[in-house]
């Protein structure tokens, strides 16, 4: 029950509460929260989880930032069995297919960051704006990634990545990001826009 709930969950950032909201079915008892918890570390150790915890552009920053981690599997498919989705029902269901490509994507991600001894990271404050993944090099410099399923949502990504740089510069203990980048599943280009935005196919991310 708690792996179904993690993989309807998958890419988001969900309380132990809520998951076990979501467990409760009609004439049964969910575990209580403490208990999902111990599983979570279970699913951990065992290497079926890796969160992605937030990120924080300065430790002394006036942008007051989000510090709950994504809830994600270590990899999606492992989320698309547990919901026994098929391609059909995700082609009918197109936000559940962005939430697991975003995972494809911040997956890959991962393990090239890992690569150079660098950190991933998602970035969300208290006034909305999300980065999907962060990457931090171990100097302190980052790069910031949206992800995007169609090429229509390109534009909207870009404003939004450009909109978070625009407040980082302007909070003096901030650090702006090096790099903006959207990587999208239905382009086959990669490019550089005229604003500096950056825009990878998924194809791109392999080794």
């Amino acid at each position: 029950m708690l792996i179904r709930s993690l993989a309807r969950n998958e890419g988001t950032v969900v309380a132990n509460r809520t998951l076990r909201q979501d467990m409760l079915e009609e004439g049964e008892e969910a575990p209580d929260v403490d208990t999902i918890a111990e599983y979570l570390q279970v699913l951990n150790r065992m290497f079926l989880l890796e969160d992605q915890p937030a990120f924080s552009p300065n430790l002394r920053s006036s942008i007051r930032v989000g510090k709950s981690p994504k809830r994600r599997f270590v990899d999606p498919s492992l989320a698309v069995a547990a919901m026994a989705a098929t391609p059909e029902r995700l082609l009918n269901d197109l936000k559940t297919f962005g939430f697991l490509f975003e995972s494809l994507c911040v997956r890959d991600l991962r393990i090239h960051a890992e690569s150079i001894d660098a950190n991933l990271f998602h970035y969300r404050d208290s006034a909305g704006r999300e980065i999907d993944a962060v990457i931090e090099l171990p100097d302190g410099r980052w790069g910031a990634f949206e992800v995007k399923l169609g090429a229509n949502q390109i534009d909207q990504a870009a404003k939004d990545l450009l909109e978070i740089m625009e407040l980082m510069h302007t909070d003096p203990k901030a650090k702006a990001p090096e790099f903006l980048c959207v990587i999208c599943g239905m382009t086959n280009a990669a490019y550089t826009r005229p604003d500096g935005v950056r825009v990878i196919p998924i194809t791109a991310l392999g080794p």
